[in-house]
């Protein structure tokens, strides 16, 4: 039988870029398959080109070598089936949430009854009914990332696209977040790839955790973290969470200079 392509393919991607007279490797032979409704984080050093795979993955940088596929088809720019969530949340200051979230749906000309439902739904999916009417400007930094989670929903991606969403809030805040993307994600499942620095949050959010060396950037261990493990408190305080968070912390600030890409321990089962 054959098995299922990937949603996503990252197949033997380099990016460089110039600096001066001289050229700067951000990725080297990356490659990665991610299934359908799979959790994966991405993490590693400053500098191991985590935002450059997931800025090609949108669309927003091309390839200098290989090519990056969604359903089989060659990433050549933006595209509807992706969202992407940055660690800035990009809201329009001068429209309420409820607009914020409508917004993309207005642009592709989805009829006014229909996308006031969509927004509401989503709006109700993050936990913001409430404050549907408010302007950005009257949220914390975590309602307005929701905000931003829910306006990505709205259009119907079948793949969220997530660059350190949660990095510039509290560590409460993060947490509760983590949370609700979690019970969100499995209300309504997409395909995630979330970039993050943070050990704890990519052991907490994944199914994989990818770790990336720098300097070239490529794919340095690939750690699996099992899907039906109950993603809570308990979870965060038990032994497996902390040998699996021990083991990425290793993996990220004690690399011992292997070269391998571990291409395929990255491929999707």
């Amino acid at each position: 039988m054959t098995s299922k392509p990937a949603k996503i393919s990252v197949q033997g991607v380099t990016k460089t870029f110039a600096l001066g007279r001289e050229t700067f490797t951000a990725l080297d032979d990356v490659c990665l398959d991610i299934a359908e409704h799979e959790f994966v984080t991405v993490v590693g050093p400053s500098g191991c080109g985590k935002s450059t795979l997931m800025n090609i993955l949108a669309g927003l940088e091309t390839p200098s070598r290989g090519r990056a596929l969604v359903d089989g088809a060659t990433v050549f720019g933006p595209g509807p089936e992706r969202g992407v969530i940055f660690q800035q949340y990009a809201l329009f200051p001068w429209l309420t949430v409820r607009q914020n979230v409508e917004f993309g749906l207005r642009t592709t000309g989805v009829p006014k009854a229909e996308r006031r439902g969509r927004a509401e739904h989503f709006i109700e999916l993050v936990g913001l009914e409430r404050f549907a009417d408010a302007l950005p400007k009257t949220l914390s930094g975590g309602m307005r990332q929701r905000c931003a989670i829910a306006r990505a929903y709205a259009v119907d991606p079948s793949i969220l696209l997530m660059d350190e969403p949660f990095g510039a809030l509290d560590a409460l805040t993060r947490v509760k977040l983590q949370e609700q993307l979690l019970r969100t994600w499995s209300q309504d499942k997409r395909t995630v790839l979330f970039i993050t620095h943070d050990v704890d949050e990519a052991v907490f959010l994944a199914n994989r955790v990818i770790v990336m060396a720098a300097r070239p950037g490529r794919i340095y261990d690939v750690i699996e973290v099992d899907p039906a493990i109950v993603r809570d408190e308990a979870f965060r305080l038990s032994p497996e969470f902390a040998a699996l968070r021990n083991r990425v912390w290793h993996s990220v600030y004690h690399q011992e200079g292997r070269t391998a890409s571990a291409a395929a321990g990255a491929t999707a089962n």
